[in-house]
């Protein structure tokens, strides 16, 4: 089975309940959420989309995988869920590779995952069955009133459960300097605690991405409405 790839590196995770491990990242190529602050637009947007398109055995793309001393893998996107991807992780299993998933949770998830990571957005909402899936959620704020709205959102539909999972608040990476939210997330996670924790994009501060050849050049909107949805 072949699978659009957009870019797979050698890296460590950045984010979440894993960073600073070894992990080796496959992106998939296809997203139709089209946020308009996406750090990874040429998975689907006309302007940064590649001139060609790899389409990858998923057995090689295990290999590759299993050539490097990465603790665990990471499928991500674009939205790696809009392509089946039990194949990929029978593979990556058949390696003794962990195999964890970064995704909306706007689509059914096909394939067995040691990690799922759930990020939602407002402009494609989660499935239910995926908020039960979820590992820990990630939580981007573009916006102070962004925090409530995705507390509801996991609240409402996750049935109670989310409080036992960590949710990281992470501000969306143009607004990163921006002294109001970070203080808003500040706030909530000193009145709040537990689940909440705030997060932060460290491979970016390392560049550590880039220095796999195999990435793909960063292509941010930056929260530019016109080149979202």
């Amino acid at each position: 089975m072949k699978l659009p790839i957009h870019e797979r590196f050698y890296t460590f995770q950045g984010e979440g309940s894993h960073a600073g491990r070894a992990a080796f990242f496959i992106r998939c190529f296809g997203c139709p959420v089209h946020c308009p602050w996406c750090d990874s637009a040429g998975t689907w947007h006309p302007d940064y989309i590649p001139e060609q398109i790899a389409r990858l055995e998923v057995e090689a793309l295990a290999d590759e995988a299993a050539h490097t001393k990465a603790e665990f893998v990471v499928v991500t996107g674009g939205e790696p869920a809009i392509h089946d991807l039990a194949p990929l992780c029978d593979a990556l299993h058949a390696r003794k590779l962990p195999v964890h998933l970064e995704t909306s949770g706007a689509f059914p998830i096909r394939g067995d995952f040691d990690w799922i990571t759930l990020s939602p957005k407002r402009w494609k909402l989660p499935l239910a069955e995926n908020l039960q899936k979820a590992s820990e959620f990630k939580l981007i704020i573009d916006r102070t009133d962004a925090l409530e709205e995705y507390r509801e959102v996991i609240r409402d539909a996750s049935t109670g459960t989310s409080d036992q999972r960590s949710v990281w608040l992470h501000p969306e990476w143009s607004q990163h300097g921006n002294a109001e939210l970070l203080s808003h997330i500040t706030e909530w996670i000193k009145a709040h605690g537990a689940p909440f924790r705030a997060g932060w994009q460290m491979h970016k501060n390392y560049a550590a991405d880039l220095n796999d050849p195999r990435s793909a050049p960063p292509a941010p909107l930056g929260g530019d409405s016109q080149k979202g949805y």
